[in-house]
């Protein structure tokens, strides 16, 4: 997600050595310069083509679409261009958070209860499909048995009760490989609409790109552990294949119920991770305790040398709350005129850790502070 504000989220978001670089100063000034003439909806965020501007330049500034990876390379610093190495680190990625520890243990489970018919149906959807990827993945979670503390954990696991590090491994590999599609899906369909309408796209399609990134580099650090079975790749491929063709032509039909979707689809990654968490934190995946992060998770979000694997799970977590915050929020708006509120920023994990989504009028209103922060922003830079 983009957050490209103040100092302090830029700070978050980059590495050290690039923390300091005159160019966000200029990215801040030419923001606010065009952010002061927006309003909430298309009317003012998204310009139409017509045959007296032809030579018009982007008037939402380059905080929409952030700088460039070469803008932000120190003088000096090589460039790699080996593209066969598979273990290249940097920011060869899209924007993402990296989290706090606060921020990390500020999550909660939270469900959002339907109010439209459209509403009913996303969540009943997203409960079907929860019930056949259980099935498919093994997935099982029973009430431990009152003499639970005088059973082995081989026993607990042989009853059904827990499980173990390759059955939670094989769940998540399988639930990451799906959760990816609909952020492509939809920023392709919108980044089409927005040619077909020639006119902007009011910062929908590089949201929409980064949860799909996040979901992937979800997929990459977990695959990091095992190379799954051709039987299990088998299985991936044909889930993929329908579900992409599904949501893709539910996406032409309702984007606001697709996005409904995907939150509810969020909150069950949210139980899922939080589950995982318990059971690390519980000596009940005793290999996972002690496990330490692989590279690409410390790479990706900026974790210790010394990080564990715990600290990875909690991190994804974060991530899906993200995602459950920001599809809640994308339903509740008008697909056709509203500005994503996500473009220039986005609320800390303390916010959308803890609340479901923003309703339209949050939306506007958060859109406002922005505005404020980048006009803040770029005058301290001034002086």
């Amino acid at each position: 997600m983009h957050a490209l504000l103040s100092p302090a989220v830029v700070g978050r978001m980059l590495p050290v050595s690039m923390r300091s670089l005159s160019a966000h100063r200029a990215l801040l000034r030419s923001c606010v310069a065009s952010s002061s003439k927006r309003s909430f909806t298309s009317s003012g965020a998204c310009l139409n083509l017509t045959t007296k501007r032809t030579d018009e330049k982007s008037q939402l500034g380059p905080g929409m679409e952030g700088p460039h990876t070469r803008d932000l390379l120190p003088v000096g610093a090589p460039v790699l261009s080996n593209v066969s190495d598979r273990n290249i680190k940097g920011d060869w990625v899209l924007f993402h958070p990296v989290y706090t520890e606060e921020e990390l243990r500020s999550v909660e489970v939270l469900h959002r209860e339907s109010k439209t018919f459209s509403d009913k149906i996303a969540y009943s959807f997203v409960r079907l499909l929860r019930w056949g990827f259980d099935i498919v993945s093994g997935y099982k979670h029973k009430p431990l048995p009152p003499n639970a503390s005088q059973m082995t954990l081989d026993d607990l696991r042989r009853d059904g009760y827990l499980m173990d590090e390759s059955q939670w491994l094989r769940r998540i590999l399988f639930l990451e490989s799906i959760a990816a599609v609909p952020g492509m899906v939809a920023a392709a369909l919108r980044h089409l609409r927005s040619l077909r309408l020639m006119r902007r796209d009011c910062g929908w399609i590089h949201t929409l790109l980064e949860e799909a990134e996040n979901e992937r580099m979800h997929l990459m650090t977990f695959m990091s552990l095992k190379n799954p079975s051709p039987f299990f790749r088998a299985m991936v491929i044909a889930a993929q294949g329908v579900f992409y063709n599904a949501f893709f032509l539910c996406y032409l039909v309702s984007p606001s119920t697709c996005h409904r979707f995907v939150g509810h689809l969020e909150e069950e990654a949210v139980i899922t991770y939080t589950r995982c968490i318990q059971e690390i934190e519980a000596g009940h995946l005793p290999i996972w305790a002690k496990l330490p992060a692989p590279e690409i998770a410390k790479d990706y979000w900026r974790l210790g040398a010394d990080a564990k694997f715990l600290e990875v799970i909690y991190a994804v977590r974060s991530d899906e709350s993200t995602h459950r915050f920001v599809n809640h929020s994308l339903a509740n708006l008008d697909y056709r005129t509203d500005v994503n509120p996500f473009a220039l920023r986005e609320p800390d994990m303390t916010t959308m850790g803890t609340h479901v989504g923003f309703e339209r009028e949050d939306s506007e209103r958060f859109m406002k502070e922005s505005h404020k922060i980048l006009e803040k922003a770029a005058h301290k830079s001034d002086q």
